[in-house]
């Protein structure tokens, strides 16, 4: 950040240092005059400057930092500067449609934002007093999350899964579904993801019209930790910028969580920490409590979050994805086995859960169809292995029509999004909660056992179903009817699962 840009933020330059050590990322740095307090942000070397955040003080005359950018070109002697203050970034209405790193500096090729005031990133957590405690659903558009996942406003979601089960897909989906829907503020953050998926959001945002309402903060694989670490806390003081000072709602997109606890780890590890179980900083529950409590839910507006939290070896034992757990209200289960047979998103439909899904939130029809769908699917789950061995004519006929049901339920709730829509060539669809609940419970009630199971697959409001089946049906003698659906012999997934088409790119 140049002098100029720190003078516009009232930033006194008069305390002076000498780097003392360069180690990677960890500088230390003695001061004579007066040692620089926890957090602080010193500037070194010439243009570019190396931005360096004080973590530690070692005695009364040394402090160690962590870099937030590169630190070729520092050296032993080097002079450092006490810019006052801890880091800062740019708050107001000039942020909409921008794109910024974590010292809020515009990366979109476009001048300087002008009506914007810096605000420090490290802040508390709204007051108890002042936080709301109404419970409110926050609709998605997407069928399998809005019956058995509802997701609440001010709230926190997580979208667990390991790599390649269509996290950023998810995601992406998300931010295009509820810019139609709300009208408030959408704040994406990438946290040591892919620069490249940045790239290809900001594209589609601006393509769909949306972008007036968004703002994107990125801290991306190629920056170092320091950079990653704050960059989270940096999107949530220009969340909270709409949410407190221009009561508006906000929704706040993280992709990925679990690299913020990752930067954390790498930071702990460079400053000399113990490390804890399996490698993770000792102080990882803090860190993960000062960025999750500040989104919240107020009496002026709401922050709604929804996280990407990628589990390391599908282990959803891992320390970060249990404390990521602890955080959330609800849930979002992503299933590597969902993902390989084609039944996208690919939810896992019983290991998903929401604390929102209550008699009291969503109502009592919702809530015991919610019951009815688990209770089925459940019931399929513990007769596949019988399937599996002895075959479908072992079981007996309500059984069947047990496991004809289940598998018209998984394949209505699966949806083409629009964000696939350019890889899969199938139209993107939103639907309604009463459309997606009116399908499910007509399923439930066997109004169309006689339907192929292929003419759920990929389709929007159940209506469609017949018209895919009526497409599918070939040409039959007078006076014949539908054939029934039962198969008769066991089946692999490659017989009953209709094939995605090729080049699907999912993450």
């Amino acid at each position: 950040m140049t002098h100029s840009a720190l003078r516009a933020q009232g930033v006194e330059h008069s305390n002076y240092g000498v780097i003392t050590s360069v180690r990677g990322s960890v500088i230390d740095a003695r001061f004579d005059d007066g040692l620089p307090p926890i957090y602080t942000l010193l500037h070194a070397g010439k243009e570019p400057r190396v931005a360096i955040e004080v973590l530690m003080q070692l005695d009364a005359r040394h402090v160690r930092g962590i870099a937030l950018n590169p630190t070729q070109g520092l050296a032993r002697g080097t002079a450092v500067e006490d810019t006052g203050g801890p880091l800062k970034v740019p708050v107001g209405k000039g942020i909409l449609s921008r794109m910024f790193d974590v010292f809020g500096n515009a990366i979109d090729r476009q001048p300087a934002p002008t009506d914007v005031e810096w605000r420090t990133i490290h802040r508390d957590p709204p007051s108890l007093g002042s936080r709301s405690t109404k419970s409110e659903v926050f609709e998605t558009g997407i069928k399998v999350i809005d019956v058995l996942v509802p997701l609440e406003r001010g709230g926190k979601a997580g979208l667990f899964g390991g790599a390649g089960v269509g996290k950023t897909v998810l995601l992406t989906e998300m931010i295009h579904n509820m810019v139609g829907h709300q009208k408030g503020v959408s704040m994406f953050c990438g946290i040591g993801e892919r620069c490249r998926e940045g790239e290809e959001l900001y594209h589609d945002m601006k393509e769909a019209g949306v972008l007036p309402h968004m703002v994107m903060l990125f801290g991306q694989m190629n920056e170092p930790p320091g950079a990653r670490f704050r960059v989270g806390l940096a999107a949530l003081t220009m969340a909270e910028y709409f949410r407190d000072d221009e009561h508006r709602d906000v929704l706040l997109l993280i992709d990925n969580i679990f690299r913020f606890i990752q930067a954390g780890m790498e930071v702990s590890g460079l400053m000399g920490h113990m490390p804890s179980r399996l490698g993770y900083q000792p102080t990882m529950g803090t860190e993960l409590s000062g960025l999750e409590e500040r989104i919240a839910n107020t009496d002026k507006g709401a922050i709604t979050s929804i996280q990407a939290v990628y589990v390391p070896a599908d282990d959803m034992t891992d320390p970060a994805a249990v404390h990521a757990f602890s955080h959330l209200s609800a849930s979002i289960v992503l299933s590597r086995k969902r993902a390989s047979e084609g039944l996208y998103p690919a939810i896992d439909l019983l290991k998903s859960n929401s604390k929102m899904a209550t008699r009291a939130i969503i109502g009592e029809r919702h809530y015991l169809l919610a019951q009815e769908i688990r209770k089925t699917l459940a019931q399929y789950e513990a007769l596949k292995d019988i399937i599996a061995m002895l075959g479908m004519e072992q079981l007996s006929p309500d059984d069947r029509s047990v496991v004809g049901r289940a598998r018209r339920l998984e394949r209505f709730l699966t949806q083409p999004f629009f964000t696939t829509e350019a890889f899969t060539g199938i139209k993107g669809k939103d639907v309604s909660l009463e459309d997606a609940i009116d399908g499910c419970e007509r399923i439930l009630k066997d109004e169309f056992k006689d339907f192929p199971e292929s003419a759920f697959y990929m389709i929007g409001s159940i209506d469609e179903a017949r018209d895919k089946a009526k497409a599918a049906q070939p040409a039959s003698p007078a006076g014949s009817g539908p054939k029934p659906n039962g198969p008769t012999k066991p089946q692999t997934a490659g017989h009953l699962i209709p094939k995605v088409q090729q080049g699907a790119d999912v993450h």
